[in-house]
């Protein structure tokens, strides 16, 4: 009977990971990616084994961030070396529900292969939802007019950009193994993996919608900004437009001191009031009118 291993590993030092590098007969540039990490999701042949990259991800609701880890898996013939780096979850729960599955230990590295790229891209669900609620907060937000949105919208298209760097680049390594035509790759795998890339596929499409929702929801803010600095305008303007009244009244009047009304009629100052409060009211209404207050 063939030896099956399954390794996991957490941050290893290049000396920890010597012994398995070794053991497994692994590719310099393949063990050079697993001790420095920061990789994008990826599928690399080397010889007769398999790299593949994946960024398991997370939503912080109560901050509004992502936080991504990293898994690197070596899949050769008999083995798989699982390398996680960041705050990735250890995977016994995937070998556990893996080892439950009769299907999946039949097909050896290919179904454990499946198993955690399938927990990787199931887990992205709760982080699409997460992400889903609040973008619909903001555009309560915004189109009840309320304040304060633009930069809750950069920070969170900031982390939508993060999530589509982290997904997208998944479903080329998805359609690979869904062909079939890798090295050690169960050909019985191929519906399984196939299965994970139409799910994969529907994250990217909705984290890509987010970002079109968002890029609506910041010009919609700039909209209701631009609005609102019209508005205060126009009343403004309107205020000085009915004070330049009065003031316009009394300085002629007052130019004019050797001929002021009141020297020949008591009823001089109220008159020129009441001019001034009658001119006043009329273009308050119809400032009133027109909207401009």
């Amino acid at each position: 009977m063939t030896q099956r291993a399954w390794i996991g590993l957490h941050q290893p030092t290049e000396a920890e990971f010597d012994s398995v590098r070794r053991e497994f007969n692994l590719h310099p540039l393949a063990v050079e990616d697993a001790i420095q990490a920061h990789q994008r999701p990826k599928l690399e042949v080397y010889d007769d084994s398999l790299l593949v990259v994946l960024r398991p991800g997370r939503y912080v609701d109560h901050d509004e961030v992502l936080d991504f880890g990293e898994i690197l898996l070596f899949v050769g013939d008999g083995f798989v070396v699982a390398v996680r780096h960041g705050l990735t979850k250890a995977l016994a729960q995937v070998r556990a529900r893996f080892e439950a599955r009769p299907e999946l230990l039949r097909c050896g590295p290919s179904g454990v292969m499946y198993a955690i790229l399938d927990h990787v891209v199931d887990n992205y669900v709760p982080a699409v939802e997460g992400i889903d609620q609040d973008i619909r907060e903001i555009e309560h937000q915004v189109f009840s007019g309320q304040g304060g949105s633009a930069e809750r919208i950069y920070k969170l298209q900031r982390e939508v950009l993060e999530f589509y760097r982290a997904t997208a680049p998944l479903l080329d390594p998805l359609g690979r193994l869904a062909s079939g035509r890798l090295p050690n790759v169960d050909p019985e795998m191929r519906e399984y993996f196939r299965d994970v890339y139409d799910h994969a596929m529907r994250v990217v499409e909705q984290v890509d919608g987010f970002q079109r929702l968002l890029n609506n929801a910041l010009e919609a803010n700039a909209t209701q900004v631009t609005l609102r600095q019209n508005e205060d305008v126009r009343k403004i303007s309107a205020w000085v437009a009915i004070i330049a009244v009065p003031t316009m009244i009394a300085g002629i009047y007052g130019m004019n001191f050797d001929h002021m009304p009141e020297l020949t009629s008591t009823l001089g100052y109220p008159v020129v009031l009441g001019v001034m409060v009658a001119a006043c009211a009329v273009l308050y209404r119809m400032f009133r009118r027109s909207g401009w207050l």
